[in-house]
């Protein structure tokens, strides 16, 4: 993809040598990252300066580009994107070579309530775990009830809930309840 980028910046380059292109800058992705609303994207075409933008995924998961209209970006990895937009820009442009390129993730969120130091928002990190948000939230608080702590998660439309018992886990017990989060998890701290 970087490769793509450093072409598209070359290719524009070379029709405006007075203002020197850099490419976008992108964030490293994890190896299941899928587009989310919120997500900001850059959509670079070779030869096609003009069709190039920056994009934020929308709520309904979709993102605006000129002449194509609305595509479908929520759920789809970035290589997807990038096929699926060259196939709707090939109605218009011979052989269009397009890279998509992530440069926020705004979508890969998990959310932490209740009697913890720092509840909010958080940003998913790889394999992180309800014991690593709880502590990155800034730890429990003395009256927190932390045997009953949940952890809400949609699946499949459906809201699922696991239990999760701090003080166990933290003496080495039933430590399977220290699930790794996923995008939109809330962790409630009673």
């Amino acid at each position: 993809m970087a490769l793509m980028a450093t072409i598209a910046s070359v290719g524009v380059a070379a029709q405006a040598p007075a203002a020197p292109v850099t490419p976008p800058a992108g964030v490293n992705v994890p190896t299941d990252y899928l587009i989310g609303p919120q997500d900001v994207l850059s959509i670079v075409f070779w030869r096609e300066k003009d069709m190039s933008v920056d994009v934020v995924v929308r709520p309904d998961g979709k993102i605006s580009l000129p002449l194509l209209n609305d595509i479908e970006a929520a759920g789809q990895t970035p290589d997807a994107l990038r096929a699926a937009i060259a196939k709707a820009a090939a109605k218009f442009f011979e052989e269009p070579s397009v890279s998509v390129v992530v440069k926020e993730i705004k979508s890969r969120n998990v959310s932490i309530t209740g009697q913890v130091t720092k509840p909010g928002s958080y940003e998913l990190t790889s394999g992180m775990t309800v014991l690593q948000l709880i502590a990155v939230s800034g730890g429990l608080l003395e009256y927190a009830d932390a045997k009953n702590i949940i952890v809400m998660r949609k699946e499949n439309g459906r809201d699922r809930a696991f239990k999760f018992n701090y003080k166990d886990v933290m003496k080495q017990k039933n430590v399977e309840q220290n699930i790794a989060l996923k995008p939109g998890d809330i962790v409630l701290v009673p």
